[in-house]
């Protein structure tokens, strides 16, 4: 996936419309919490002010179905900037209306507008042509950075590529290169780590794994599904029993790649979801009744860790246990700290495992923490992107 970058294309003095995921969490007060995406946006955008480009940029925020709501408004995204890059940041009081047209009009170079909250347009989630088309005649140059809404075709992803040159932020770039080289070209051994809740939203990304990676290891609530399916009790945890001869089929396809597949040998069981109710630690293919798995036990962080012992490449996506509860955050956090110590590539993709990390303050540690879970985990399985896709060959 070789895509041309703003390097590739001349910027000076050019309207360049910068597509970027400022979709940054908020406290009750609209106060920014955490502002990592938007640190994450700056290479790119000092990268146009240097070379004297008039840089618009645009982002959604949260979910404001295509209605104006200040609740979804960017004013607290635009104040952040200005803080970070240490000059002025003018928000437009519309996406591609008077205001965004009187704004971007008579730019001087080195000035930076930012449009309001592209989710307040309608057409924008359905990939509008009369929106892209808006979006467009903005500005003569089209930049997407914005990874973690690769996967999805709207008007400020894909739509606009159609109608300028189209290329790829650094962030972008560093996705593409990180993402592509661990599943092109892995040093081995390879092991990847899956968790979360649900098979069925990782069968892609199993399937293809399974034709690339040394070791395959399952945690989280999936993991249950696998046991089930071997004939093992597994209590009141969470299952797919739609997905049993599933995932019968890829342990099956496991054992004939001789890929290693590790489930969970003990787990970390409660009476109920949540912190508070009994708890106790029992063998994986023995759950008892009324009893639901919310993490990986000792025993098995022990196997896991084994198992990574050595490892070139690593890609995680999803946690291992119930992070939210402090009670069943142990399995993800011990893998965490197993995989900062590693001499080895480590990619994360995103979510919560990728939350995790970052609270436990773990991010440099890691090579590469992708900034898209949906986007990175599509990436993952071989499916086309079409925000990346939309964008200028080199």
């Amino acid at each position: 996936m070789n895509k041309k970058t703003v390097r590739d294309i001349d910027v000076r003095g050019k309207k360049v419309l910068v597509r970027c995921d400022f979709n940054v969490p908020q406290d009750e007060n609209g106060a920014i919490t955490d502002n990592r995406r938007i640190v994450a946006a700056l290479p790119t955008i000092n990268y146009l002010l240097e070379n004297n480009a008039k840089v618009i940029l645009c982002s959604h925020l949260g979910r404001p179905k295509g209605e104006v709501n200040p609740k979804y408004s960017l004013r607290p995204v635009a104040d952040e900037l200005a803080k970070l890059l240490g000059k002025e940041v003018k928000l437009a009081g519309d996406v591609v209306g008077d205001s965004a047209r009187s704004l971007t009009a008579n730019m001087q170079e080195g000035e930076i507008v930012l449009l309001e909250n592209v989710r307040y347009e309608a057409g924008e989630e359905k990939n509008d042509e009369e929106l892209s088309k808006a979006f467009a005649s903005l500005a003569e140059v089209y930049v997407n950075d914005a990874f973690g809404t690769a996967h999805r075709a709207h008007s400020s992803t894909t739509g606009v590529a159609s109608y300028l040159p189209a290329v790829s932020g650094f962030l972008i770039e560093k996705e593409l290169e990180f993402l592509g080289s661990s599943l092109e070209n892995p040093e081995r051994p390879f092991v990847s780590i899956l968790g979360g809740a649900k098979v069925s939203d990782k069968i892609g990304v199993i399937e293809k794994l399974l034709d690339k990676v040394d070791t395959l290891i399952i945690g989280g609530g999936m993991a249950f599904t696998f046991l089930k399916s071997q004939g093992h009790k597994i209590g009141k945890s969470i299952c797919e029993d739609d997905k049993l001869d599933l995932a019968k089929e890829l342990l099956e396809k496991a054992k004939s790649k001789g890929v290693k597949l590790l489930l969970p040998i003990d787990t970390h069981v409660s009476t109920d979801y949540s912190n508070d109710a009994d708890d106790k630690w029992v063998e994986s293919q023995d759950i008892p009744d009324g009893w639901e798995g919310l993490d990986i036990g000792p025993e098995t962080i022990k196997l896991f860790e084994e198992a990574l012992q050595g490892a070139k490449t690593v890609v995680w996506n999803g946690p291992l246990g119930v992070c939210e509860f402090s009670k069943f955050k142990t399995g993800t956090y011990e893998i965490a700290k197993i995989l900062a110590n590693l001499d080895a590539t480590t990619i994360i993709g995103g979510g919560d495992s990728a939350a995790a990390i970052e609270k436990m303050g773990l991010s440099d540690k890691m090579t590469h923490i992708s900034t898209g879970g949906g986007a990175s985990l599509e990436f993952l399985e071989g499916k086309k992107l079409p925000g990346i896709e939309a964008l200028q060959d080199k």
